[in-house]
């Protein structure tokens, strides 16, 4: 499994409901968006920016 995620890709991703850039938590690789509540799944170095696959938030 990578835990790799390009630095340049995270630079680009924002969040699909509010449009904010997100931020990369390396220990539960995810991508947070803490506007939305959301944290989307990272598998195998590959960002899953899918509302439905993303984890609600506190």
């Amino acid at each position: 499994m990578a835990d790799h995620v390009d630095p340049k890709l995270l630079d680009l991703l924002v969040c699909p409901v509010t449009k904010v850039p997100l931020r990369y938590d390396a220990k539960t690789q995810e991508l947070i968006s803490d506007q939305a509540g959301l944290a989307y799944p990272i598998r195998d170095g590959i960002p899953i920016m899918l509302v439905d696959e993303a984890r609600k938030i506190s």
